[in-house]
């Protein structure tokens, strides 16, 4: 087991963070799902940023920030306001390259995946 502190340790605690987050986004993606969305994207990556969900409910394109934190305060207050910009800016792309832009109506939600517990869904997070 490499020593925390050291670059393999480090290395090793990315991964491990990288992997949770992958695995939110799968179960909050889910979740959605569950709850009536249509998952358009995972992991959307355009030249002006990441969007964690695309989704859709009718005419309502939704694009999702997942957090995976200890509370729900705490998820929603580290979607900080460059990272929603950058969202933004992504999601202008996505929906540029939709054949049925004008019909679309777009909403930037959260969705927090605390330990234990369902996730919990903010619409109109930001």
């Amino acid at each position: 087991m490499p020593d925390p502190g050291s670059e393999a340790g480090e290395r090793l605690r990315r991964q491990k963070a990288w992997r949770r987050g992958h695995v939110a986004e799968y179960l909050a993606a889910a979740f959605l799902m569950l709850t009536g969305y249509r998952i358009l994207a995972i992991r959307h990556r355009t030249k002006l940023g990441e969007i964690d969900i695309v989704a859709r409910k009718g005419d309502l394109a939704v694009f999702v920030e997942v957090k995976s934190r200890r509370g729900a305060q705490e998820a929603i207050d580290t979607a900080s306001f460059s990272s929603q910009r950058r969202i933004r800016a992504a999601s202008d792309l996505w929906l540029a390259r939709q054949t049925d832009f004008a019909r679309l109506s777009q909403r930037y939600d959260i969705v927090a995946m605390l330990p234990g517990r369902w996730p919990q869904h903010f619409p109109v997070a930001f």
